[in-house]
């Protein structure tokens, strides 16, 4: 282990991980280009690791259900934000530029949602993230009828409290050992990609 900026807890090498763990980052590293903080400062306990990334998969990569994958990031930035999350709201709003190709959306939505350039439907799936966030204690049959009028199931419903909960708790670790997001995030979808050349006359 090594101490780390990144985090308050030492930070494992990746040659000290487990094979499955190791496996999942350069994965991830060969993909992005770089391996996001929250793999390694997570990596400090290996179980919680698995169980985090298990779960984190099960809302955000799975096919099912009406939200989109834009939306699903809307969802953590709006509410880590709501949490003051730095880490959170910088990852995954750097995510949510690049699914919505829009480089304002994620401040907008980080800042404040009412003044975001939303779809009627998405800021009613906000404003119920936020209440889940915030006042769960609240959440009522009128929440589920204004969500249902936008076109929502009551499957949908759950995705987004569950996304909503699953990101209170990564909120919550990541300010609690302190983590730092990568720098690489900050840039991501904030400038259109050069178009590609043309291809040579035959």
């Amino acid at each position: 282990m090594t101490t780390s900026l990144i985090s308050r807890y030492p930070v494992p090498e990746l040659k000290d991980l487990p094979d499955d763990l190791r496996e999942r980052i350069l994965a991830v590293q060969e993909k992005a280009g770089f391996v996001p903080n929250v793999f390694l400062a997570l990596a400090h306990r290996p179980a919680e690791w698995r169980a985090f990334m298990a779960y984190h998969d099960a809302l955000l990569l799975k096919d099912t259900g009406n939200l989109s994958k834009g939306e699903r990031e809307m969802i953590i930035v709006a509410t880590s934000a709501a949490n003051q999350c730095l880490y959170c709201v910088v990852a995954h709003g750097a995510i949510l530029r690049v699914y919505e190709k829009n480089p304002l959306i994620a401040d907008q939505v980080a800042i404040n949602p009412l003044k975001a350039d939303l779809t009627k439907r998405q800021r009613a799936m906000l404003d119920f993230a936020l209440k889940v966030c915030l006042r769960s204690h609240e959440v009522d049959d009128a929440d589920y009828a204004a969500l249902h009028a936008q076109g929502f199931d009551d499957e949908d419903i759950w995705d987004i409290g569950a996304i909503t909960a699953f990101f209170g708790l990564s909120n919550r670790m990541a300010n609690l050992i302190g983590m730092r997001p990568n720098d690489e995030f900050y840039l991501m979808g904030r400038l259109p990609k050069a178009p590609k050349p043309p291809k040579p006359a035959a």
